[in-house]
């Protein structure tokens, strides 16, 4: 058991790790789906106490207390299923707020995944491409069109966004956006042959002063 443990518990606390973290947030959209696991987590707590203390109040009760019919259909379901449909209501609300909806600000780049690099494309920059580095400004939505030159594979970037599939021959579109400038961690996060685990990339969130120099042809 103590080997176990130790063996396992790095691995566990390797998820912990704030760059590939979903709960550690850097942005807007990261913000909302780190809101909806806190939701989600708390309304499976929520109606799993509730069943295990039915379960234990069951053991223990007084014979003829309650009915059966009340017992099952008013705790037993009644209550599970308006969690889940406030639950449901919740995540529809979030998810329709994560769309890519047009805007004065929204910056175009292309992301193409192949086995294993990946290839940006600046819709502000013809003809610039970056191999692994995603350039971005900070504090701007980014549309990304992602697509895949060979299997599938899949763009993710936690701390901005959720994660999305690359297919081959066809566009996904995927709104990131970084809070403040920085560099966070990317990866493909598709299992598609064995040098998958090496997949990733880096996206750089620039400042304006930044961003107008990668458009200028100044930044790496």
């Amino acid at each position: 058991m103590r080997m176990s443990a130790v063996i396992l518990t790095p691995v566990l606390l390797a998820g912990c790790e704030e760059k590939l973290s979903t709960v550690h947030p850097a942005g807007p959209a990261a913000a909302a789906i780190a809101q909806l696991w806190w939701v989600l987590l708390a309304g499976s707590v929520a109606i799993t106490a509730l069943v295990a203390g039915l379960i234990l109040w069951a053991w223990r009760r007084p014979e003829g207390a309650v009915s059966e019919r009340r017992f099952v259909i008013g705790l037993g379901l009644a209550f599970p299923m308006t969690v889940l449909a406030a639950l449901l209501a919740y995540g529809l609300v979030v998810g329709e707020k994560l769309l890519p909806h047009r805007g004065p600000d929204m910056v175009s780049v292309t992301a193409e995944a192949r086995q294993y690099a990946w290839r940006f494309g600046y819709a502000d920059l013809p003809g610039r491409v970056t191999d692994d580095v995603l350039h971005i400004p900070a504090a701007r939505p980014v549309d990304v069109a992602i697509t895949s030159r060979d299997v599938i594979h899949a763009f993710w970037v936690p701390r901005l966004a959720g994660k999305l599939d690359a297919v081959p021959g066809h566009v996904n579109t995927l709104r990131i956006e970084a809070a403040s400038p920085g560099e966070y961690a990317g990866l493909g996060a598709e299992y598609n042959g064995p040098g998958y685990r090496g997949h990733g990339f880096t996206v750089i969130a620039h400042d304006p002063a930044g961003w107008q120099a990668f458009l200028q042809g100044e930044a790496p």
